[in-house]
């Protein structure tokens, strides 16, 4: 990859389970504010888990046209609508601000269309055999639609696809969106990622593996990310949008620069398909990867939003990862994880923990951990895990890190721009 083109992200947007834009999203994470509730979508009386992060007060007929949204999966609703809000940050939503063949859109889904298709599967069950589907059962299922739907309202003619590594995937999606810069394939592209698994089959299915938190008598303190008493992670859903553009593009045009991309970091455990490798081996080789691709010092790096899901061996391993890395830096290092607030949005995971790690540069604060009550003794309480109160500091570089089911590891580094 040619060093010479640099890539800065231009434009944001976000639905998240605590705020519905990408400024309320940032004043949830600065109050510590939980997204955790009961469950509305679907009767949860006989499930182990009856709450995770939702999205609320959203009605998408207030985005997008009835017909058009019935067509759609709830996933692609969330893709579309934070898109559309970071075109227009980005200034990119008026004709002629790029060319549309060097625009493109690269989006990441870990499941897709998850409540379609259980519907869908359920409504032929419950028939005679004869197989009468919906004819928009398909496109609204499969992960690579989201990228369609939005290439398609902007005209963009570049690369276009989508990325599945279960939680990594929102991640890869920016990572590529990166690459693809750096190698001049596009000028601007349109990246991030979207999930909505928060159905009878998400919640059953993650409850099966135990993965999930069952503090039914406390949703808002359930997910709990390197505490003591942490018993699995809380399902949110949402999405958030980053503009990735070259520089020379970006500074030719005017506009606002929130943080540059400086590198990347992928790698696999080649463990277990659920399980991370209990020394992080994998987590720890995505993070000297990233640093090195960035030309950085480990010192230079004050910040690392986390994958810390919450669960018993997650939140151990990255942090023996960690450790391993940064040695004696790590003390001085701030580190969070903003699934305390948001829960974990899968395969969205990614991109909405980047735009928090964005965020904390161009704004120069650390979101909390919150709902910290009780010290794990198998934790270094010496490391400043940023918890229950963000925390002001300058913060010139900074790691997200995804891990994904099936072994798979992202991590970004993201700078300020110079």
């Amino acid at each position: 990859m040619t060093q010479a083109r640099r890539v800065v992200i231009t434009g944001v947007g976000a639905i998240t389970p605590i705020g519905n834009t990408a400024q309320e999203y940032l004043e949830g994470l600065k109050n510590g504010k939980s997204g955790a509730a009961m469950i509305t979508s679907f009767d949860t009386e006989k499930f182990k888990t009856r709450f995770a992060c939702e999205v609320k007060n959203f009605d998408v007929n207030q985005f997008i046209d009835r017909k058009e949204a019935r067509r759609m999966d709830r996933f692609t609703h969330f893709a579309l609508v934070c898109a559309d809000e970071a075109m227009k940050d980005a200034g990119l939503d008026k004709e002629g601000s790029v060319d549309p063949d060097r625009a493109g859109v690269i989006w990441g889904s870990g499941i897709g269309g998850l409540d379609t298709f259980l519907k869908e599967s359920l409504d032929y069950a419950k028939g005679d055999g004869t197989p009468r589907f919906n004819p928009f059962f398909i496109p609204k299922m499969i992960a690579d639609i989201a990228p369609g739907h939005i290439s398609i309202k902007y005209g963009f003619r570049g690369p276009n696809f989508s990325t599945v590594s279960a939680c990594a995937s929102s991640t890869n999606a920016l990572i590529d969106a990166y690459i693809m810069i750096k190698l001049g394939k596009a000028d601007v592209i349109i990246s991030g990622g979207s999930e909505a698994a928060i159905t009878e089959a998400g919640i059953g299915g993650f409850n099966a593996m135990q993965a999930l938190s069952t503090r039914n008598d406390s949703p808002e303190t359930a997910s709990r990310p390197f505490d003591k008493d942490r018993d699995g992670f809380v399902m949110g859903e949402g999405g958030a949008c980053l503009i990735l553009e070259e520089l020379e593009h970006a500074l030719a045009r005017g506009a606002k620069i929130y943080a540059e991309v400086a590198g990347f970091g992928l790698s696999a455990d080649a463990h277990h398909i659920t399980a991370p490798h209990p020394d992080g081996l994998g987590a720890a080789n995505v993070m000297r990867y990233a640093i090195q691709e960035a030309g950085l010092r480990l010192e230079d790096i004050d910040y690392i939003n986390v994958h810390g899901t919450s669960t018993p061996l997650g939140d151990i391993a990255e942090v023996k990862a960690i450790q391993k890395v940064f040695g004696e830096h790590v003390y001085k290092l701030n580190i969070s994880s903003t699934k305390s607030m948001t829960g974990h949005l899968l395969g969205g995971a990614g991109a909405v923990e980047a735009l928090a790690t964005v965020f904390a540069i161009y704004h120069d604060f650390i979101p909390p951990t919150i709902n910290h009550f009780t010290d794990d003794p198998e934790l270094d309480p010496n490391i400043n895990f940023t918890f229950n109160k963000a925390q002001h500091r300058t913060v010139n570089a900074a790691i997200s890190n995804t891990f994904g089911f099936g072994g798979h590891n992202a991590s970004i580094l993201l700078k300020k721009y110079r």
